[in-house]
């Protein structure tokens, strides 16, 4: 637990080096959002197309992968949903909680930290994990808050998952290294070259990033926050944990990845999501922050206790 927890820290000392930063002053609001919009558009594509390009499809998608994942998401999601209604808030709100249940923060923090930790190997469950969560779940969100202020589905909402979708660059960086694996196209030295130095970029670029966006965020509404930290932190893991290891034949090591993956702290596009409809957004970014404090532990602890799967 130790060792993990060493190898895990420079990590988050990277993500609290960008706390301490933005906290002071040093680090602007303004200069966070561009350095976001570098690592996001960037850097961590660069790093999601050179690790898809060295992957086949059969390397990355299984379906019993898929399945288990979807179940120990799906376990968590309808309980947060179903205390956020007890508590009698509206249906839209419920689903920013119930995302903050479930979605971790795998592109900024998961794909540079478990490939390192747990090998290269890891990439390919690791990308399945983010592409699930972007394609279900922010789908998901996107349709439960729409729908339910127009109404009804319609064309005009499904066109807005869509262009979602295509608009990601982690989405269209996976798609294309995987197109290009699939077709067995070389990619020439100078460019492999060229994507493994931006890619380097990704990892301290985007812990650095977290830490500084955590330090605009506010604590309110502490007593929601804690619950949905602990759905996210424990309850997501172990459902997750439940059906990769007992209820579905998942391989081990990526059984390990992905419970790993879903240990991981509240997501910051879920607080984008939150923001731009307008729906919760402190209580979304509290989330944020209190999970990604208390992960520092937890994350360790999880990590620790799926190494002997790795093999």
């Amino acid at each position: 637990m130790v060792e993990i927890f060493l190898k895990t820290l420079p990590f988050f000392a990277l993500i609290g080096l960008g706390f301490q930063s933005g906290r002071t002053g040093f680090f602007t609001p303004e200069a966070t959002a561009y350095l976001t919009k570098f690592v996001f558009y960037f850097a961590l594509s660069a790093m999601l197309f050179r690790f898809s390009a060295n992957l086949s499809l059969s390397e990355v998608f299984d379906w019993w992968f898929v399945a288990a994942y979807l179940w120990g998401c799906g376990v968590v999601y309808l309980l947060a949903t179903a205390v956020a209604l007890f508590r009698r808030v509206g249906l839209q709100e419920a689903a920013v909680e119930a995302q903050c249940s479930v979605i971790g923060n795998t592109g900024f923090l998961g794909v540079p930290m478990l490939v390192v930790l747990m090998g290269p190997d890891a990439a390919g469950p690791v990308l399945m994990v983010l592409a699930i969560d972007l394609i279900v779940f922010s789908s998901l969100i996107t349709i439960l808050i729409t729908g339910t202020r127009d109404g009804r589905m319609s064309a005009t909402v499904l066109g807005t998952v869509g262009k979602g979708l295509l608009k990601n660059p982690m989405i269209v960086s996976i798609a294309l290294g995987l197109a290009f694996s699939a077709a067995s196209v070389p990619i020439p030295e100078v460019v492999n070259d060229f994507l493994g130095l931006l890619g380097a970029a990704a990892t301290p670029g985007a812990l650095f990033a977290i830490g500084a966006s955590l330090a605009g965020k506010s604590a309110e509404r502490m007593s929601v926050a804690g619950w949905l930290s602990f759905c996210k932190l424990i309850l997501h893991p172990a459902a997750v944990a439940l059906a990769a290891l007992v209820l579905f034949p998942v391989a081990p090591f990526d059984a390990a990845v992905m419970i790993a993956a879903s240990s991981l702290p509240v997501a910051g596009n879920v607080y984008i999501l939150a923001q731009h409809y307008g729906v919760a957004p402190q209580r979304v970014s509290a989330s944020i922050l209190i999970s990604t404090a208390i992960s520092i532990v937890t994350v360790s602890l999880v990590i620790a206790w799926v190494s002997p799967l790795l093999g």
